[in-house]
């Protein structure tokens, strides 16, 4: 069911929008609420899913596990003295 709804923006941005959507062969009207509904699908799956790693991400996983409690900048330098011994 469809609704009306009232809004204001500038001027400058409704002509740009309504230039875009006509060339994407699509009304004002549907463009604003193919957006909307992404923000509300959005937002639904955030709250009641955890963030989901693409399958691309995930394939750069090397299996390698680094102990919480490496010293990071203390191994750096320890690579940087024997790289430039």
């Amino acid at each position: 069911m469809d609704a009306k709804l009232t809004i204001k923006l500038d001027k400058y941005v409704i002509d740009r929008a309504k230039n875009y959507a006509s060339s994407h062969n699509r009304s004002l009207s549907r463009l604003i609420e193919s957006y909307l509904q992404s923000l509300v699908i959005q937002d639904d799956s955030n709250d009641n899913e955890e963030i989901q790693i693409s399958p691309f991400v995930r394939s750069l996983s090397t299996g390698n596990n680094i102990p919480a409690d490496m010293d990071y900048k203390r191994e750096y330098t320890n690579y940087l003295i024997e790289k430039y011994k």
